[in-house]
């Protein structure tokens, strides 16, 4: 029998509090708003924040439904071997909080940088400019269209679960967004996001713990995982091309801007070795959880066709429904949303500081000066541009959003991955050298997923990514003079 997975939202208390995790992020915007006077504040919450809050906030925007849905459906159909899609981003971002970010903090400050493509542009005294436009059509094309896709992921957990039109639920999602970032900006977001890695971790580990219960104990867990196939708890039954893509996933994070945002904004550079502990742990519980969730899911309800819609990817929903009072799975249910917002609002962020600090103040308007006043003002109307933008690309254009949401991960990985790494930990690296990085990585990629994907089975960050680095190094090396 098909598992109804939102029968039990029509509960009273499911309902509310539900509806509780929807409007706890505005409460949250409320009470930060007056942190927030000026562009540093709203885009990088002034440089202050703690060790746990950087932490948990890169982790949450991070991760997204990706993990909840996404790897615990892959968990569900590959068994074990899904473990080698957290073991990659885990390592990467493990020695990005370290390494990465404490260099990119010290730089950053001493530039007096406030975006990513700020950093670029005085480290390598790119008085053109064409760094930052470069890297403005970058993240404008695949941000936007990240932003609209978690809009829309969104607005359909929402349309399901109260029974809402699809524009009703893209409003709604969108102004949950935009009303709290506008009050408190980057501070908002943060806290916001910390609120939301403690709802995902609970309903990660609760799930499957509550499930083995309901299953009889760990004994009767154990005999019934022992009767599975063995390729199923096979860890290494990928095939090469699978495992060198799921690996390579973490690739992509050094070049994400909503995630390395994160550790220019902490208090004090030393802070991020605890905020890397931190993160890591939390990384580490919540991919097992995910894992977990599947893998119980799977002696559950072991015919994906008793899943909602036979989607592997439902299986969390399925289980939550059917083991946890109406209450705790109202709480599980926002709990969705919540991580598809954690996203979706760190990422419009950056398309915000993108075109209201990147493109209008620095290269449209470069030379007219701009006071605090009108930096602010500029910072949250782009804001409200940008979530108009992507409310309409989600319900008009979806096609379109999902053929560039195919490349946004890959894309941005490959185009500033390379670039911020050489320019932190090689001396040689020269403007037009990462120029030609950010171009060649989002080419290749592009082609690569469009032409060579299929053929090679390899994940189209992978070659985005080295070949930017290969660019990177011979430009720098034998057509530019050194910057000083």
């Amino acid at each position: 029998m098909t598992v109804n997975v939102y029968d039990k939202l029509n509960n009273p208390w499911a309902i509310g509090v539900f509806v509780f995790t929807l409007i706890l992020p505005v409460i949250v915007g409320f009470i930060v708003c007056y942190r927030t006077r000026n562009q540093t504040d709203f885009f990088l919450g002034g440089r202050s924040m703690s060790s746990f809050v950087i932490a948990l906030s890169a982790v949450a925007s991070g991760r997204s439904s990706w993990l909840i849905l996404g790897l615990s459906g892959v968990a569900y159909v590959s068994g074990l071997s899904a473990i080698w899609a957290i073991v990659g981003y885990i390592i990467v971002e493990a020695w990005q909080f370290i390494f990465l970010g404490r260099k990119l903090r010290k730089e950053t400050q001493q530039f007096d940088s406030i975006t990513f493509l700020d950093y670029f542009e005085s480290k390598f005294n790119d008085h053109r400019g064409i760094i930052r436009f470069t890297g403005v059509i970058i993240i404008g094309l695949f941000m936007t269209a990240y932003v609209a896709a978690q809009f829309n992921a969104g607005a359909k957990s929402l349309s399901t679960a109260l029974e809402l039109s699809m524009p009703t639920s893209l409003i709604i999602s969108a102004l949950l967004v935009v009303v709290y970032m506008l009050m408190g900006g980057f501070l908002a977001v943060a806290y916001n996001d910390v609120i939301r890695a403690m709802i995902m971790l609970i309903g990660l580990i609760v799930l499957p713990v509550a499930g083995i219960i309901q299953i009889g104990g760990w004994e009767v867990f154990s005999q019934m995982i022992s009767n599975l196939e063995p390729a199923y708890l096979d860890p290494f039954s990928l095939g090469a091309g699978a495992l060198i893509g799921f690996t390579g996933i973490g690739l992509g994070s050094p070049g994400q801007p909503h995630i390395v945002v994160r550790y220019m904004a902490v208090k004090e550079t030393q802070m991020l070795v605890r905020s890397g502990i931190y993160g890591t742990i939390w990384n580490i519980l919540l991919g097992i959880g995910a894992i977990c969730i599947g893998i119980t899911g799977r002696i559950m309800v072991p015919d994906v066709g008793n899943l909602p819609g036979s989607d592997p990817e439902m299986v969390y929903l399925a289980l939550s429904s059917q083991y946890f009072s109406p209450a705790m799975y109202g709480f599980l249910v926002g709990g969705i949303f919540a991580a598809i917002l954690s996203t979706a609002d760190s990422q419009l962020l950056v398309v915000a500081s993108t075109f209201s600090r990147d493109l209008y103040e620095k290269s449209l308007f470069r030379n007219r000066q701009h006071n605090e006043r009108d930096k602010m003002r500029v910072s949250r109307l782009t804001l409200i541009f940008s979530g108009i933008v992507a409310v309409v690309l989600a319900y008009y254009a979806q096609d379109l959003v999902f053929w560039l949401v195919l490349f946004a991960w890959a894309g941005l990985g490959a185009a500033f991955g390379p670039a911020l790494i050489m320019s932190l930990f090689w001396k040689g690296t020269k403007a037009n050298g990462v120029l030609a990085g950010m171009i060649s990585g989002t080419v290749i990629t592009i082609a690569w997923r469009v032409w060579l994907k299929e053929t090679t089975g390899i994940y189209e960050l992978i070659p985005g990514f080295f070949c930017a680095l290969i660019f990177i190094y011979l430009i720098s090396k034998f057509f530019t003079q050194p910057v000083k």
